[in-house]
């Protein structure tokens, strides 16, 4: 099992790396679309929606608005507000998790899938563009969130003794937790060194990101609970479905493209 996790996800590293340095930019913009729309696919589920042509409508829901904030963000000041905006809505799915993890919506529920997913690609979107890091930008936004995630993995095995949200997510602990920001710090610390940036200011974002990334990977398992489903797909083989994999990214990442946005290297 192990293995074949390994294998997977060397597997779509490289596809990823392919993506982001190899295709055209707005290639791969659009891949990066289908990745996010995947996750609305498999969120469509974690909602309730069963039928194949409701589940496709919630996909083009979550295309429609992602074209949305694409067009109401052009100027930088409304990107940093939607950014802005984007975290504060995190709050209420935060108490959910936290306070009432049994509590059931279906209409909230897809309403949440579409808050996180969408974000997340304007904010992938708009790291990517960025003249002469771009690139570089994405690929350390995604290595922290992963890195996070396998520290947090190998952590929680090997030390993980107290449990995090038992009700949630039972084998999530928070030695696991420690062991995801231990791991987020040394890639955050490459990143500081690759980038250029003032060490405190870098570090506690980065920080803050990894620590909010498990809220988007409990709210994940939260729905994945209520519908009595392990993983959110079988796409990919020994993790599940591809929201399995970007569920961290989904609080992260909008995180980090408004602190980078404050640190000048988004414009």
């Amino acid at each position: 099992m192990l293995g074949q996790r390994i294998l997977t996800a060397l597997g779509l590293v490289v596809v990823l790396a392919l993506v982001l340095v190899v295709l055209p930019r707005e290639l791969a913009i659009f891949a990066l679309a289908a990745l996010i729309l995947t996750g609305a696919w498999e969120w469509s589920q974690l909602a309730g929606i069963t039928q194949v042509a409701a589940r496709a409508a919630y996909v083009a829901a979550c295309a429609g608005l992602m074209a949305l904030l694409w067009y109401v963000t052009q100027d930088p000041g409304q990107f940093e507000r939607v950014m802005l905006l984007t975290m504060l809505g995190w709050v209420p799915l935060f108490l959910w998790v936290t306070l009432a993890p049994r509590f059931r919506a279906g209409g909230l529920a897809a309403v949440a899938g579409l808050w996180a997913l969408a974000p997340t690609w304007l904010a992938l979107e708009r790291l990517y563009v960025q003249a002469g890091h771009g690139r570089e930008l994405v690929v350390f936004v995604l290595l922290l969130a992963w890195a996070a995630d396998i520290g947090a993995y190998f952590a929680g095995k090997q030390f993980g003794r107290i449990r995090l949200a038992p009700v949630v997510s039972p084998n999530k602990t928070w030695e696991g937790v420690l062991g995801g920001l231990v791991a987020g710090l040394i890639v955050a610390l490459v990143g500081r060194a690759w980038f250029n940036l003032p060490t405190p200011a870098f570090l506690s974002l980065c920080i803050a990101a990894v620590l909010v990334s498990v809220v988007g990977d409990l709210l994940e398992s939260m729905f994945k609970r209520q519908q009595g489903l392990k993983d959110s797909g079988s796409m990919l083989p020994g993790h599940g479905g591809m929201l399995d994999r970007i569920d961290s990214l989904t609080s992260s990442v909008p995180l980090l493209a408004l602190g980078f946005a404050w640190l000048g290297m988004v414009a």
